[in-house]
């Protein structure tokens, strides 16, 4: 495994915000810490805007879509959510729809979704079949993409029924994520994640998808990924969270050495530098309580005893890090692969073009914990005028979403108004944002 113990950046990292570190924080956490989250390297190269034509322009997104989605290792769906032979998802990039179906007990395949005959899609959406039949004439293959049925053989004289298969797609897992690339010639998705398996230590592929929400917004789906990567916006955009989060504080992990990944830890349970010191322990911690709709406990020190004592969740986690109960840490895998750490859950961001629009995006959340009902959940498609908050199971997560939410339209549509030909970008706080945009630059022009 790689030495974590991280190089000493001090004089190259740009200024952070005074006040306590995240390091500072962990150094004073009520358990042992793991060495992934003492790891600290920031050393993102570049000052210069980023140009506004990659959000707003249809040319870009369609040269784009070419270049990186039809390049590019990118997440479809859960092993989970296929656990029997015949159960299936579709996923769709752009103009692509790929097919990704259980094929055996410990085998997942993926083919193209569209019938050889008049390139009607097979599949309109997941579920469970025993073959593919296309609704509009009959054709049938298998699960594992070879030729069933044709109908009426005879009129057929000149199909070769052995090279009439489905269109295959490069697939591959990580840690229960199945990953596809359409790109024949695309290299091991291991390669593209580098070091990343090394930095996520949570047992994420134990967990089972509860709450699965998604929703169409009318941006470039760049301008949704950029406002989730970073916590600079929380002062403005969320202030009712300042009580207890040490947004400012926030540690950004983002490299050139360690192009396709990148990490942001936020601590919770603590004020944010902003207030500059006038909110107590205690009103951190009603703050905290209050914004999941529960009480405090008077006197508990909540970054000591954590959010979820084993009295109350039936888990022990008397040896787990506070910071791993309490703390956000954000990974984002290029191009739009966010997953959290922690102990107790996970929750997972998707930002992905909708079709080739610029304009135009889905944005999905995702919950991984415990096992509980029948299976892993559906997806859950809110209309545009349905706020996230709808949703109750997304608790706290729901209010949030639609703050940034009613920014990211107004976003759009300034770029488009904007004189000025690019947007700038803080040196430390927003890194992340030109670490991602670095890395889609080398895929843009290779």
């Amino acid at each position: 495994m790689t030495d974590l113990a991280a190089p000493d950046l001090t004089s190259t990292t740009p200024p952070r915000c005074p006040g306590p570190s995240v390091q500072d924080y962990l150094d004073q956490d009520s358990r042992p810490v793991p060495e992934v989250l003492r790891y600290q390297a920031n050393d993102v190269p570049g000052d210069e805007d980023i140009p506004v034509e990659r959000y707003i322009s249809a040319d870009w997104a369609a040269k784009e879509f070419d270049r990186v989605w039809r390049r590019v290792w990118q997440f479809a769906c859960l092993a989970r959510d296929i656990p029997r032979v015949g159960d299936h998802e579709v996923y769709e990039i752009g103009t692509e729809s790929v097919i990704v179906v259980r094929t055996a007990p410990d085998t997942i395949r993926a083919f193209v979704n569209v019938c050889l005959h008049r390139g009607r899609k097979l599949r309109t959406s997941g579920g469970h079949v025993a073959r593919f039949r296309c609704p509009f004439h009959g054709f049938t293959w298998q699960l594992d993409g070879t030729l069933q049925s044709v109908p009426c053989s005879w009129d057929f004289p000149l199909l070769d029924r052995d090279s009439y298969r489905l269109p295959e797609v490069a697939v591959d897992t990580w840690r229960g994520f199945v990953f596809v690339n359409l790109d024949p010639a695309a290299g091991p998705l291991a390669d593209h994640l580098g070091t990343f398996e090394e930095y996520f230590v949570w047992p994420v592929e134990q967990r089972h998808k509860t709450l699965h929400v998604a929703k169409i917004l009318p941006c470039n789906w760049k301008v949704a990924q950029d406002a989730f990567i970073e916590s600079f916006h929380v002062i403005a955009t969320h202030p009712q969270l300042l009580r207890w989060l040490a947004d400012a504080n926030s540690q950004y992990d983002a490299t050139a050495g360690q192009p396709n990944w990148s990490r942001m830890i936020t601590v919770q349970g603590a004020p944010s530098p902003h207030l500059r010191g006038r909110v107590s322990e205690q009103a951190v911690l009603e703050a905290f309580y209050e914004s999941r709709r529960s009480a405090a406990a008077p006197g508990r020190d909540l970054r000591s005893e954590g959010a979820a004592p084993p009295a109350v969740s039936g888990t022990d986690y008397s040896n787990v890090s506070d910071c791993e109960l309490l703390d956000a840490v954000s990974h984002l895998v290029f191009p739009n692969f966010h997953v959290w750490g922690g102990a107790k859950s996970n929750i997972v961001y998707r930002f992905r073009p909708d079709g080739l629009d610029p304009d135009s995006c889905v944005v999905e959340i995702m919950f991984l914990g415990a096992a509980r009902g029948n299976g892993p959940a559906g997806i859950r498609w809110l209309s545009a005028d349905e706020p996230f908050a709808s949703i109750p199971d997304l608790g706290l997560l729901g209010p949030v979403f639609d703050q940034d939410c009613e920014n990211l339209p107004h976003v759009q549509l300034g770029l488009k108004a904007s004189r000025k030909p690019g947007i700038t970008l803080s040196r430390y706080q927003e890194s992340r944002i030109r670490h991602f945009h670095n890395a889609l630059e080398t895929w843009m022009e290779t």
